[in-house]
C-alpha cells in the first residue's frame, strides 16, 4: 500500500507527536508499506529551526522506504495567536503544495491535527488522487485552546469551529486516543456516521522505556543524588497548571531532601522561573535528547500529570504512559472520570486529584513522599498494565487494517 502521511513533526524533531508518528511511519515502512511523509523542518526545541536545516522553504530527503518532504513550519512565539495563526496557514498551504504533486500515487492520506488545517491538507490531497482520508486527532481542537482562554474572539472560535466539522464530515475515519475523544467528536458529527470515529491509543514503547535506578548520571548532572524528587517532565505549555508545582515546592521548603524539577520548555517557561524565585527546591532542566528519555523518567520518585479544568476531556497526555513504563508512580491533577483519571486509578498506579487544587495536589504528593513501599507497588502495577498496552507494532497493524478498510469502502462506493 502507498501512504502519505501528513504530520506537524518528524524525526529529528522532538516533538511528543513527531515521535509517535514517526515510529508508527516506521513500523508501517517494516511491513512493507511505501510512504511519502509530509511535515515541518526540524523546530520544535527551540522553537526556531534548527542548525543544519536553515536555508530551505522545501526540502526532500529520499530514505528506504519512500520520501520525506519538509517544509518550512514559520516559527512564532506561541503567546501571539494571530502570528502562529498565520504562520499555521503558511505551513499548511506549503504542505498541501507538497502533497497535491506526490509522485508516490498513494492508496490512503493520512494527517494529523493539531494543527487543524492539516487536516484540510489531507482532504485535498486525498481529493486531489482520488483516495480515502483518516485524520488522526491528538487533541480536539478549538475546545483546548477555548478552555485555556488562547482564543476568545467569538467570530474566531466559531471559524475553528466550522473548519473542524467541515473536516470531520469529509474525513472516511477519525481516530482518536481515547473513549472520551471518541464521544466529544462522534457529538460533533450529529449522527453522521459516528462510527466513523475509531479509538486507537497512542503506544508505549515498553523495550526502550523500562524500569531504571533513579541514581543514574542525570540524577549526578543536575545535582539531585540522594533527593527526593517530584518531576513534570513535558512541554511547558499553557495546558498544564504548572503553578502546582511552586505551590507545593513552597511546603516543602523545610526539607533540604525534596527537590521539584520542571523538566522540558515551552511558552510558560519563562513565566515559571520568574514565579519560582527564592524556591531553592525547585530545579528547571532544558528539554533533553530522545535517546536519555528513560533515564529521565527514572530519575524521578514521583512523576505529576497536571492538566487544568477541562482539558482532560479534549486531551490524552501520551507522557502517562510513558510515566507507568518507567515504573514510577503518577499524581495526575485532571478532571474525574477522564482517561488519565481512568488509566490510574483503574491501574493502581498513582493517585489523582481535582484540577488546579493546590492543597488537594500537595497533600497527596505528602503522602507519597513518605511512602517508599506504597510509591514501588504503584510503579510496579503501572508497568504491569502498560505491558498489556499496544506496542508500536501492534498500533501500526490496527491502522494498517483501518486504511484497508476504508480502501475497500470507497471501492464499494459506500460513504462516498
Amino acid at each position: 500500500m502507498n501512504i502519505v502521511v501528513i504530520c506537524p513533526h518528524f524525526a529529528p524533531d522532538l516533538a511528543p507527536t513527531g515521535e509517535v508518528m514517526t515510529r508508527i511511519v516506521e513500523e508501517l515502512a517494516a511491513r512493507g508499506h511505501r510512504l511519502h511523509v509530509v511535515t515541518s523542518l526540524p523546530w520544535y526545541e527551540r522553537h526556531r529551526i534548527e542548525p543544519g536545516w536553515e536555508g530551505s522553504v522545501v526540502r526532500h530527503d529520499e530514505v528506504p522506504w519512500g520520501v520525506i518532504s519538509r517544509v518550512h513550519p514559520f516559527p512564532t512565539d506561541k503567546t501571539n495567536i494571530p502570528a502562529r495563526a498565520a504562520a499555521f496557514g503558511g505551513f499548511t498551504a506549503l504542505t498541501t503544495f507538497v502533497a497535491l504533486l506526490t509522485r508516490l500515487s498513494p492508496d490512503v492520506v493520512l494527517a494529523m491535527s493539531p494543527p487543524l488545517t492539516l487536516g484540510v491538507a489531507g482532504w485535498l490531497a486525498a481529493r486531489r488522487h482520488r483516495v480515502p482520508f483518516v485524520f488522526n486527532i491528538q487533541d480536539v481542537f478549538p475546545d483546548v485552546a477555548v478552555e485555556l482562554g488562547a482564543i476568545t474572539d467569538r467570530r474566531v472560535i466559531s471559524f475553528a469551529r466550522w473548519l473542524e466539522r467541515f473536516t470531520y464530515f469529509r474525513a472516511d475515519a477519525v481516530t482518536v486516543l481515547s473513549d472520551d475523544l471518541r464521544e466529544n467528536v462522534a457529538a460533533k458529527l450529529a449522527g453522521d456516521r459516528p462510527d466513523r470515529v475509531v479509538v486507537i491509543p497512542n503506544f508505549v514503547d515498553t523495550d526502550r522505556i523500562a524500569p531504571g535506578s533513579p541514581d543514574n548520571d542525570y540524577r549526578g548532572e543536575f545535582d539531585l543524588s540522594g533527593k527526593r524528587v517530584v518531576m513534570y517532565a513535558g512541554n511547558v505549555g499553557m495546558s498544564q497548571s504548572l503553578d502546582l508545582m511552586l505551590e507545593a515546592a513552597a511546603t516543602f521548603t523545610d526539607d533540604p531532601d525534596i527537590r521539584f524539577v520542571i523538566n522540558g520548555s515551552g511558552a510558560a517557561r519563562p513565566g515559571l522561573i520568574e514565579r519560582a524565585r527564592g524556591l531553592e527546591n525547585v530545579v528547571f532542566v532544558g528539554m533533553q535528547p530522545r535517546e536519555r528519555l528513560s533515564q529521565v523518567l527514572a530519575a524521578a520518585d514521583i512523576h505529576v500529570v497536571p492538566l487544568k479544568t477541562g482539558l482532560a476531556r479534549s486531551s490524552v497526555p501520551s507522557k502517562l504512559y510513558s510515566i507507568l513504563a518507567a515504573g514510577r508512580p503518577v499524581v495526575a491533577s485532571v478532571d474525574a472520570g477522564t482517561e488519565v483519571a481512568r488509566v490510574v486509578d483503574g491501574a493502581g498506579a498513582g493517585v489523582c486529584v481535582p484540577p488546579e487544587d493546590a492543597e488537594a495536589f500537595t497533600k497527596a504528593l505528602a503522602v507519597l513522599l513518605q511512602d517508599d513501599q506504597q510509591r514501588a507497588a504503584m510503579g510496579r502495577r503501572g508497568r504491569s498494565f502498560v505491558e498489556g498496552w499496544a506496542s508500536p507494532a501492534a498500533v501500526a497493524r490496527r491502522y494498517e487494517d483501518l486504511f484497508a478498510q476504508v480502501a475497500e469502502e470507497r471501492r464499494a462506493g459506500s460513504h462516498w
